[in-house]
């Protein structure tokens, strides 16, 4: 394999911004297109640095073990290859499969990774060639049976993210800091502070207790193929927000109408094809949105976009005048500078009636937001540096510039933090090294676009509520399998390349009912997969107690650097370790799109 090649997968697998110190300023320095503001939640903490204990005015805050997580060092020094990148895609009796599609793809500009020789042989640096995540190796049956079914379901039943009067437990936290947070020491959270309520209403916008809009917004989409459908083990949900004068007339009001036509056209530009919406009038924005040649009412944004033929897409309201004025930037599948989202990631339930749904608890909360703009030639050329450095020095492993408290930072123009369980059930920052595992999967991977995965994945209008809610609201049932550029189901492709539905071919549940003794596919199953995807994605009450378990295991002993798979039993398709440039096994390339 030649270096070009070690690149590429190193590349798809690091965060975007997995670069030099020698970058650092370009990556934290505030883009001259970013007309946001900063959040307010974050600036607004100027009280005395807290002990390690419960602050004062906060006794209803519950903290796990005060451990202190503020230091800018990884055990693992690669912890930005996932385990699912140590997969061995041939089985004990030699059949092939092919996980590694779903991420490493022929990516789609202006993501100019392609990626797909990830597919066909492991390309590590050497401190990568030994697999560290050694949680996928232990037994866990003991662990796991000493947890019993009425505990585990009181345990994700229980709301770790909002108190019983409806404040943000996480933020309450954050405004008066414990001390082993505080990197800097300076009394302040210089980070996100969540001021997402989770109280959406008809048309996904959440809502302050007040009743004042937060400017997030939650959508459905498909579940990303692998370990993130619930199957395997934890449900997940994501909301967006764009900067303010995306949310505002032209005089600077703030009006929901403009900002619902100002996400549909980020969504527009992001998905490259017609966005259809509730009837707006035209007259209102001066703006021809469904461009017919006329103003007046509508129900389309019409996506047609080539500036070299002076052919343009527009924003209306506030957005609309600065893009005008060239303070706000727009390209094809590049969302707006100042674009934020949240990802939680939480447990399975089950109710009364035995169907699995998505948990209250969460077992971490993710935030990202783009700090920067980066045209098509800038993003090019950072694919070409990293190429060359690449060449010159083939063993560097790189480093991420950030810290915990501020985020990480990535060349893209993007800023990444997280917040996980401590050994209390309650959400805390997570550490310099736990936050460099969360970035594997954002920037370098040939399935996403500008380093985000699901906005693209989001269902389209004429779903229930025009996908614009949240699944505690309606679950995944009743929703068909979207079809790939060839006219295939997603997800019946992929269960033809991975059986079992996941990366390390363990989930029997899902082999046995798509698949009979000999490998056939059952038709009867597939059949339900194309109208109803939850068939596939949703695990049985059994399955989601047992992953539950597994994973409050790794909660309670807090070792998310050996891995946050929720193992029972020890992966047996999974490398102990690989050599250098070693084939998969695979043999045909796949495309994710």
């Amino acid at each position: 394999m030649n270096n070009r090649t070690i690149f590429i997968f190193l590349l798809s697998l690091a965060l975007s911004g997995c670069f030099t110190g020698s970058d650092s300023s370009d990556a934290v320095t505030k883009d001259d297109t970013d007309t946001t503001t900063e959040n307010p939640a974050a600036e607004s903490g100027d009280s005395e640095a807290g002990e390690d204990a419960s602050p004062a005015n906060n006794d209803d805050l519950v903290f796990g073990t005060m451990s202190n997580i503020t230091a800018d060092r990884k055990d693992n020094i690669v912890p930005y290859v996932p385990p699912q990148c140590y997969t061995d895609p041939v089985s004990e009796n030699g059949d092939i499969h092919n996980p590694c599609y779903a991420c490493h793809t022929e990516s789609k500009r202006p993501n100019f990774l392609n990626d797909v020789d990830v597919q066909l042989e492991y390309g590590f640096p050497d401190t990568a060639l030994k697999n560290n995540w050694s949680n996928v190796y232990k037994d866990r049956t003991a662990a796991v049976a000493a947890i019993s079914d009425e505990e585990i379901l009181n345990y994700v039943r229980e709301d770790n993210y909002k108190t019983a009067d409806g404040r943000i437990i996480l933020a309450e936290k954050l405004h008066n800091v414990p001390a082993s947070w505080d990197r800097d020491s300076n009394g302040s959270w210089d980070g996100y502070i969540p001021d997402l309520y989770m109280d959406f209403d008809e048309n996904g916008f959440d809502k302050d207790p007040q009743g004042g809009y937060t400017g997030w917004r939650v959508f459905a989409y498909y579940p990303f193929l692998g370990t993130f459908m619930p199957t395997n083990g934890s449900t997940d949900d994501v909301m967006i927000r764009l900067p303010p004068a995306f949310r505002e007339l032209s005089e600077g009001q703030f009006d929901v109408e403009t900002y619902m036509v100002n996400m549909a056209v980020v969504e527009a530009m992001m998905k490259e094809k017609d966005i259809t919406i509730n009837e707006v009038d035209e007259n209102r924005y001066g703006v021809d949105l469904d461009k017919n040649g006329v103003l007046g009412k509508t129900t389309t944004i019409k996506y047609e976009w080539a500036p070299l033929n002076n052919v343009y897409m527009h924003y209306v309201g506030q957005a609309g005048v600065l893009a005008g004025s060239g303070k706000i930037k727009m390209a094809a599948r590049l969302f707006p500078t100042g674009t934020e989202f949240i990802h939680s990631v939480r447990y399975i339930d089950v109710d009364a009636d035995g169907r699995t749904k998505m948990a209250a608890r969460m077992k971490e909360l993710r935030y990202s937001r783009k700090h920067g703009w980066r045209d098509y030639y800038a993003l090019r050329n950072i694919v070409d540096d990293e190429l060359k450095e690449r060449h010159d020095f083939p063993g560097r492993v790189k480093e991420i510039v950030g810290n915990m408290e501020t985020g990480l930072f990535q060349k893209q123009g993007w800023t990444y933090q997280g917040f996980i369980e401590d050994d209390a059930g309650q959400l805390r920052p997570q550490s310099y090294e736990e936050t460099y595992f969360c970035m594997g999967c954002h920037g370098y991977i040939g399935a996403s676009n500008d380093t985000v995965i699901s906005f693209n994945r989001k269902l389209d209008h004429g779903s229930f509520r025009n996908s614009w809610y949240h699944w505690l609201e309606k679950d995944l049932s009743g929703i068909a399998d979207p079809a790939r550029e060839d006219g295939q189901g997603e997800y019946a492709y992929y269960l033809e390349q991975n059986p079992t539905g996941n990366e390390y071919r363990n989930n029997d549940e899902v082999l046995n009912k798509f698949f009979d003794a000999d490998g056939h596919k059952k038709p009867e199953a597939f059949n339900k997969l194309e109208s109803d995807i939850s068939y596939l994605l949703m695990p049985s009450a059994e399955r989601a107690l047992m992953l539950n378990k597994a994973y409050k295991v790794i909660v309670d002993e807090q070792s998310f650097d050996e891995g946050r798979e929720g193992v029972v039993k020890p992966l047996n398709a999974i490398h102990h370790e690989v050599e250098l440039d070693q084939p998969t096994g695979v043999k045909d390339v796949l495309s994710y799109y």
